[in-house]
């Protein structure tokens, strides 16, 4: 695991006003902390800072900071966050956390689908689902690898990839739980539109109109609110 040099300052005005003030200079207002150290306010040059993090390593690259001025009892680190303009998306600030070579870390692995175009399933129409682009594990800082491959070239439909299948290096332990899918090939559902059918279709009661004849031996109903008539008794002969 290849380990970069990055020089920074350290930061002795704070504040969103100063802060802005920085990344309108070119630099990135920073901090530092971690493993009994006291949180150290730094700034780093916005091109240093995104030439460190574009290396095969990504976000997991190890920095060995170089502070100007200032010695460090533990300079090795990792970037544990980066907090991006919700506007511009450009770097507002980032953070870096400190570690010992020696101590096991957990990490967010980038997780890599090749041969995709090979997979039976997806020549058959199926879709490809990445469940998890990132899988957390735990290992030494040197063990990190920088992707995580899954080969999709034997996957036929409805196959999955479980956390337990995933092919991990020496040393490597994935924190994910072993029936986890990881990657599945699903068909791809048709919608069909519902028939309804004289069985189902809804029917509405008859309804006698008002005037309308009754049928031969029917009464004719009364109109609404209107009481029946009372029968006349029939004179006596």
């Amino acid at each position: 695991m290849q380990i970069i040099n990055l020089n920074v300052n350290k930061r002795d005005l704070k504040g969103s006003k100063k802060s802005r003030a920085l990344r309108r200079a070119g630099k990135i207002p920073a901090v530092v902390y971690g493993h009994g150290m006291e949180p150290l306010s730094l700034e780093v040059l916005k091109k240093n800072l995104l030439s460190t993090l574009h290396t095969k390593s990504g976000i997991n690259v190890i920095i060995n900071l170089q502070l100007e001025g200032t010695k460090m009892k533990e300079s090795t680190c990792l970037v544990k966050d980066i907090q991006h303009n919700p506007v511009t998306d450009e770097i507002d600030h980032v953070d870096f956390t400190v570690i010992s070579m020696t101590e096991k870390i957990q990490v967010d692995v980038r997780l890599e689908v090749i041969n995709t175009e090979e997979a039976p399933g997806i020549k058959e129409g199926g879709v490809l689902d990445v469940v998890h682009h990132t899988i957390k594990v735990e290992c030494l800082p040197t063990q990190i690898p920088e992707a995580i491959v899954v080969d999709a070239k034997g996957m036929k439909i409805n196959d999955l990839v479980h956390a337990s299948q995933l092919n991990l290096p020496e040393g490597v332990t994935c924190l994910l739980a072993a029936d986890e899918v990881v990657v599945a090939v699903h068909a791809i559902k048709e919608e069909k539109a519902a028939e309804v059918t004289d069985e189902t279709a809804a029917t509405e009661p008859e309804v006698i109109e008002k005037g309308k004849k009754p049928a031969e031996g029917e009464e004719a109903a009364p109109e609404a609110g209107k009481k029946p008539e009372a029968k006349k008794p029939e004179a006596k002969k």
